[in-house]
C-alpha cells in the first residue's frame, strides 16, 4: 500500500472519529489528520486505527457478565455510563441526591 493510500483512509479514519466533549482542545481525530501527513506511515499503523474505530479488541474477547455486573454492585458500570452521559449534556444529580446516594 502507497504512503498516499494510507494518508487517504487514515484521514477518513478521523473523519469518522467521534469528538470527545470533555476535552475539547485534545482530540484523537486531530491526532490522526496530523498522522496522515508523516513521512513513515505505516498500513500497520492505519490497520491499528482502523481497529481502535472499530472496537475489534471488544468484539474478540467480550467481557461477560460477571465482569460488567459484579456481586458487590451490580449496577455499578451502568451507573458510570450513565454519569458520563449526563454531563457531557451537561445535567446532573441534584444535590440532595448525592448527598443520600440515591441513583436513578
Amino acid at each position: 500500500m502507497s504512503a498516499s493510500k494510507s494518508a487517504r483512509k487514515l484521514k477518513e479514519i478521523a473523519a469518522g472519529w467521534p469528538t470527545d466533549p470533555f476535552r475539547p482542545n485534545i482530540q484523537l481525530k486531530t491526532f490522526f489528520q496530523s498522522l496522515a501527513s508523516h513521512p513513515n506511515l505505516t498500513p500497520q499503523a492505519v490497520q491499528a486505527a482502523r481497529g481502535l474505530l472499530e472496537n475489534n479488541i471488544q468484539k474478540k474477547y467480550p467481557l461477560s457478565n460477571r465482569t460488567l455486573q459484579p456481586a458487590s454492585m451490580p449496577k455499578h458500570y451502568e451507573r458510570l455510563i450513565q454519569g458520563y452521559e449526563r454531563s457531557a449534556r451537561g445535567t446532573g444529580r441534584p444535590w440532595w441526591q448525592i448527598f443520600f446516594g440515591i441513583w436513578r
